[in-house]
């Protein structure tokens, strides 16, 4: 774009320019930075090649097998080698592990959800289980991880000093294989909202702790998510970023054009990935629409 003299811009060129995003400093988020977890956009491993193949995607997000129940992070290492083979064989990179740790009860805490199960089982082994997050990521090439906040109780806030303290026993364990653990914003959990992310953070230093910043899962928290909620959190901290395909298609809920260049003048250097999140027979045709509005959006 030509741009004439700063005293010489009119109204028009200004316009312009801003859609453009930032000119000057910074690298925009662009194709190469686009990402989706896997088991939204396909039933099948190769067919999720497939579709970021289809729209030229260089990185996948990793979460539970496409078409199987079973988190990656809990499979055989053989089996893992092999879909990083696949991975690698396609040209495509995995830009976060998605898991599920610390996405359950918390031994002691009454939960607001009636119908949640009480099983200590995964919090006497939450060690273990990282172990294995890390493995499965070192195999993949991956340094971040996502972890939650444990199922939700009614006064959550109250609980912040407890959960605050497993973190940071395990984000030492993670510190020593370099591996980041992401928080994720999530209403089923004890943090939900950026404004509760920014409290719990401040109990956190540790540098191997970072947010997955999921915005939609905040407005779902009734939080006006951007730019309130991100003004809340401290933008050096944020390691990723997922994308619901409701606040993709409906214009009204998110404007992520904005959001794009916000995380940009910030400094983000991490990815944006899809998570699809409209289920039934509609979902793989949901993910191929939301994926072509975010390549719209990154231009």
């Amino acid at each position: 774009m030509h741009l004439p003299s700063p005293n010489k811009f009119t109204r028009r060129q200004l316009l312009a320019a801003a859609a453009a995003g930032p000119l000057l400093g910074g690298s925009r988020i662009s194709r190469d930075r686009v990402s989706a977890i896997t088991d939204e956009i396909a039933r099948t491993p190769a067919d999720a090649i497939a579709f970021l193949k289809q729209y030229g995607l260089k990185w996948a997000e990793l979460r539970s097998l496409p078409g199987k129940r079973g988190e990656y992070f809990v499979q055989p290492a053989a089996d893992l080698k092999q879909a990083a083979r696949e991975f690698k064989d396609a040209g495509i990179g995995v830009s976060f592990l998605n898991t599920s740790m610390c996405k359950y009860w918390l031994p002691g805490t009454e939960p607001v959800n009636p119908r949640a199960q009480k099983n200590p089982a995964r919090f006497e082994n939450r060690k273990e289980e990282l172990r294995q997050a890390i493995n499965a990521a070192h195999i993949f090439g991956v340094d971040k991880i996502r972890v939650f906040c444990f199922t939700r109780v009614a006064e959550a806030e109250l609980l912040f000093p407890r959960i605050a303290e497993h973190l940071s026993e395990l984000a030492e364990i993670a510190g020593h294989d370099k591996m980041t653990l992401l928080i994720e914003n999530e209403g089923a959990c004890n943090v939900g909202t950026a404004d509760a992310l920014a409290k719990l953070l401040k109990m956190l230093p540790s540098k191997w702790i970072g947010v997955n910043w999921d915005p939609h899962n905040a407005a779902n928290r009734k939080e006006v998510a951007f730019p309130d909620g991100y003004e809340m959190i401290p933008a050096k901290r944020i390691g990723n970023v997922q994308i619901k395909g409701k606040s993709l298609l409906d214009p009204d809920i998110m404007d992520w054009a904005a959001i794009f260049q916000r995380l940009v003048k910030d400094g983000y250097k991490g990815k944006v990935g899809l998570e699809t999140h409209i289920f039934g027979d509609i979902q793989i045709q949901k993910s191929h629409e939301s994926m072509k509005e975010i390549i719209r959006i990154v231009g």
